[in-house]
């Protein structure tokens, strides 16, 4: 008798860490999914922005067309990304174009006094920072999700699963390198 309830209690242990690693493992698969829906809407936010932006500056730059154009481009590969990969591909180029449109309008006063301008780059700045925080949450998530799928007993259940590792939103190379611009013709 003594041997089948230390059995019970062995099978009931096994069956509680199963249902505890099975339950974490979902409980942040779910929350890395939700920190990317609050990342992607700071990014449509922002696209959305844009081209109020593109129509300010126009009036001003009339010698930048191939700036307004990357702006505009790059736009429109972030709301035809698809999946998570295109999104944060799309995202460096977009950033990367309006760093070169503030970075071109320096050299454009009457642009920078601008009432439109000013408002659209403190909107702008301040989505910028909501996505650095979600970004962060995101890769925070990811963390504490790979930990627990790469770990003994964790990578057991992950495996069972089906669950793999998550990819880090991180910072494309080009997007840390300083914005050229140039004022030639």
């Amino acid at each position: 008798m003594g041997l089948v309830c230390i059995a019970g209690v062995l099978v009931l242990a096994l069956l509680a860490i199963a249902a505890y690693y099975y339950n974490r493992i979902v409980v942040l698969s779910n929350r890395i999914d939700n920190a990317w829906s609050q990342i992607d809407v700071q990014l449509k936010k922002r696209s959305d922005l844009v081209p109020n932006l593109v129509e300010t500056v126009k009036g001003y730059m009339k010698h930048e067309k191939d700036a307004i154009k990357m702006v505009t481009q790059a736009r429109e590969n972030m709301m035809k990304a698809g999946n998570v990969d295109e999104k944060m591909k799309a995202h460096g180029q977009f950033s990367a174009a309006l760093k070169t449109i503030f970075a071109i309008a320096e050299n454009y006063p009457q642009l920078r006094a601008s009432e439109n301008f000013k408002l659209l780059q403190e909107q702008l700045e301040g989505i910028e920072s909501k996505i650095a925080y979600a970004r962060q949450f995101y890769n925070d998530s990811v963390l504490s999700y790979n930990n627990i799928i790469s770990t003994i007993p964790g990578v057991w259940f992950a495996g069972f699963m089906g669950k793999a590792s998550r990819q880090y939103f991180e910072i494309e190379e080009k997007e840390r390198e300083p914005v050229k611009v140039s004022f030639g013709a």
